[in-house]
């Protein structure tokens, strides 16, 4: 069994549930600078471990193998820093960072701690994402000659929150960074971008300051395309016409899509065979709390893999060069909604010295 320390209990809410209920962990430290959310946790799931307001009491105890850290976006460098040099592995919410300036001293403190860094991407451990993986992997569907993904939803209760309505938060980064996830899983080498993104009037009104609806395509090294996009703050469909978020995988033999919200996965073959499965007996597993604004199920299944990948040594993807080259592409797409003009990867990376 290996112990985990939590940063942040809002998100952090379903690591607390994953980590709990896996054979793996002992969730031993839980911390947030909120000390009234800390209670709630307490009390939510009966925990009967450490609770702190300060981060460093976590970093400090030596018998916490890894920190899990769920915080604002800008204070992600930092924490995994701090981690790193207290020698403790690390998982960390996707986007991994906001700054690529500090990604070389990230990676030179992975690689002399020699301890993990494990992006919390946590969409690619969903049940139909792994079976799509697992069919792909399987030649299932041949050479992939491309891939579409979305994630659209209506998340105009997300504006209740203060920090939503401020300049820095953008669905790009927020939403968007999963079915890009998706992209960069089975087409590594992006070479450039390009797209267009806009401000709803639903999103005006209600006080968004960032586009809430983007469409992008992809080019990689090998000449393949892609494209994904994303819109967030009008109504959608019934789920079992629309999932909300989708990867659908085009190949030479065959064609995939995993659905995301209901557990759905539907692929033609290489024989020309066509399945559908689905796992709604799972849905508790994934689907923990009220609605389905949180899911534990995929936190579980990836402190699972990671605690795999500790005691297996062997690295977790995605890895922080990974997770560094998705920040990198969601830039690149960020510049491409500002200049009207396509970007190149490449460029974002060189600008920062990596």
């Amino acid at each position: 069994m290996l112990n985990l320390g939590i940063l942040g209990l809002g998100e952090g809410r379903s690591t607390m549930s994953a980590a709990l209920s896996s054979p793996n962990w002992t969730l031993k430290t839980i911390c947030d600078r909120n000390e009234e959310l800390c209670r709630q946790r307490v009390d939510e799931f009966q925990f009967m471990g450490q609770v702190t307001a300060q981060y460093q009491d976590m970093l400090d105890d030596p018998e916490i193998d890894a920190v899990a850290i769920y915080t604002p976006d800008h204070l992600h460098a930092e924490h995994v820093a701090q981690a790193l040099r207290a020698g403790k592995h690390v998982v960390c919410t996707k986007p991994f960072i906001d700054d690529l300036s500090k990604a070389n001293e990230l990676l030179a403190l992975a690689e002399q701690s020699g301890k993990k860094v494990f992006i919390g991407q946590s969409s690619r451990f969903f049940e139909p994402m792994k079976r799509q993986r697992a069919d792909y992997e399987a030649g299932l569907i041949g050479e992939l000659i491309s891939i579409e993904s979305y994630y659209h939803a209506d998340h105009r209760w997300f504006l209740a929150k203060g920090w939503s309505l401020e300049n820095s938060f953008k669905w790009l980064y927020g939403g968007l960074s999963h079915p890009v996830d998706f992209i960069r899983w089975y087409l590594p080498n992006i070479e450039e971008v390009m797209g267009y993104g806009m401000l709803s009037s639903n999103g005006r009104e209600g006080g968004l300051k960032n586009p809430d609806t983007m469409h992008f395509i992809f080019k990689a090294t090998d000449g393949r395309v892609a494209r994904v996009s994303g819109c967030y703050t009008g109504p959608v469909q019934p789920v079992q016409r629309d999932s909300e978020m989708s990867c659908i995988l085009r190949g030479t033999e065959g064609a995939s899509q995993g659905d995301y919200m209901d557990l759905r996965y539907a692929i033609t073959d290489k024989t020309g065979e066509e399945r559908l499965i689905t796992w709604e007996h799972k849905l508790k597993h994934y689907f923990r709390f009220e609605g389905k604004s949180h899911h534990a199920g995929e936190y579980q299944n990836y402190l699972d893999y990671f605690a795999d990948s500790i005691n297996q040594n062997f690295t977790a993807y995605p890895d922080i060069r990974e997770g560094i080259g998705t920040v990198a592409l969601l830039q690149a797409m960020d510049r491409a909604l500002t200049t009207g003009q396509p970007v190149k990867v490449q460029d974002i990376l060189a600008e920062n010295g990596l």
